[in-house]
Order: structure tokens, then sequence, then C-alpha cells
């Protein structure tokens, strides 16, 4: 486990879960089981921001994750969004959720700012990735960012 991929999608689907599982699929892990930690990055991992993530295992295995997700049953927009800095040694992610992806993205800076703050660490690179998605209300619309830590895991 030292690659922590940044993966992100947009589903749309008649029920809010429904919308969550094509999301999910757009980013390519629906068919693992997530299981989500706070934000620390272990200091021997490299983040890669691939999009969409390859195989990662057989499905209905655990997947470490850290994970951004906004949906609505409405008409407008949902963003989420994900951002990570990291150094020589142990990063943070910080995820936000919103409508305005301008402001979801200041939340994000605005949160590893502070993270930043509460550490004696080094951090020499910062990158934020935000999704966005219309929504017309003719079902649910969500948007994620997920950051997957290694490959599955069985969970048996």
């Amino acid at each position: 486990m030292n690659t922590i991929r940044v993966v992100r999608g947009v589903g749309r689907a008649e029920t809010r879960m429904a919308s969550y599982d094509a999301a999910l699929a757009a980013a390519n892990i629906h068919n693992y089981n997530l299981v989500s930690v706070s934000s620390v990055i272990p200091a021997a991992a490299t983040v890669k921001d691939v999009k969409t993530a390859s195989d990662l295992g057989p499905a209905g295995g655990r997947l470490t994750v850290v994970e951004a997700r906004a949906t609505t049953g409405g008409v407008g927009t949902v963003s989420a969004g994900l951002g990570w800095a990291t150094g020589p040694g142990p990063g943070l992610f910080y995820e936000v959720a919103g409508e305005d992806p301008a402001a979801v993205r200041r939340r994000v800076e605005a949160g590893l700012e502070t993270g930043r703050g509460l550490r004696e660490w080094t951090f020499d690179d910062e990158t934020v990735a935000v999704v966005t998605a219309d929504a017309d209300g003719g079902g649910y619309t969500t948007a994620v960012v997920v950051a997957v830590y290694g490959e599955a895991e069985s969970i048996l």
C-alpha cells in the first residue's frame, strides 16, 4: 500500500443510493466495500491523481478511502472537493461537499491550511480536485472524489 489513488465520478439515478453507486462506477470503485478513515497520509505513501481506478482486486474486497461526496435530488449544482498536502513525511487529506465549486475549493484550501498548522510536519506540495455536476431534478445526482489507499483486501 504505497500508492493512494485519487479518483472521481458523477452519477445520476432514481434514488440517492443508486446515484452514489453510479458515481462510484464512474470512478471504477463500485465493486468494493469502502471503509472510510480520517485524513492522514502515511509517510511512505505516494498520492497519484488518476481520475479513474484501474483494477484494484477481486470484487467485494475492502478498500480504505477518504471520500468527498455531494448528492442532491433537486435542481442545481453539487460539488465534491478533496485536497491533499504532502511532503517528505506524513501528509493530509481534507474533504468538502457543497453546491458552489469555487466555495468548495476555498473550504478545502482553508481546511488544509488549518491542518498543516496543527502539525509540525513539512509540506512541499498541495493539490485540490473538485468535481461538479449539474442536476436537473429528475432523480438524484452525486459527485464524488475519493482517495483510495492501496488495493482491495479480503473482507473475510
